[in-house]
């Protein structure tokens, strides 16, 4: 069973960075690419950025594009997300989750098969 395990969440003002991790492990199974997501409260959840293992291509969603920072460690089976210049309205959950195979876009949380257990950005005004 695939386990992905998010840690670096925390509390910011405005204008603060944090950088998240998102750590795979267990299983057979072949990543192809890892995505970020987030979700505040009542609303959906969105896509934030998703990153592929092996070339690593990365995407954004627009509203973090030019702030926040895909990257990976292969050997460690990691992914981060630097996350700058952060807005209150960046406050939310965030999520890590896996993908199995090539998927068009990325963007859906549909298009993932792991999800890992969330971890709390708040930024402050």
């Amino acid at each position: 069973q695939v386990q992905l395990v998010e840690s670096g969440g925390g509390s910011v003002q405005a204008g603060g960075s944090l950088r998240l991790s998102c750590a795979a492990s267990g299983g057979t199974f072949s990543r192809n690419a890892m995505g970020w997501f987030r979700q505040a409260p009542g609303k959906e959840r969105e896509f934030v950025s998703a990153i592929t293992w092996s070339g690593g291509n990365q995407y954004y969603a627009e509203s973090v594009k030019g702030r926040f920072t895909a990257s990976r460690d292969n050997a460690k089976n990691t992914i981060y997300l630097q996350m700058n210049s952060l807005k209150p309205e960046d406050t939310a959950v965030y999520y890590c989750a896996a993908a199995g195979r090539y998927r068009p876009t990325y963007r859906r949380p549909g298009e993932y098969d792991y999800w890992g257990q969330g971890t709390q950005v708040t930024v402050s005004s």
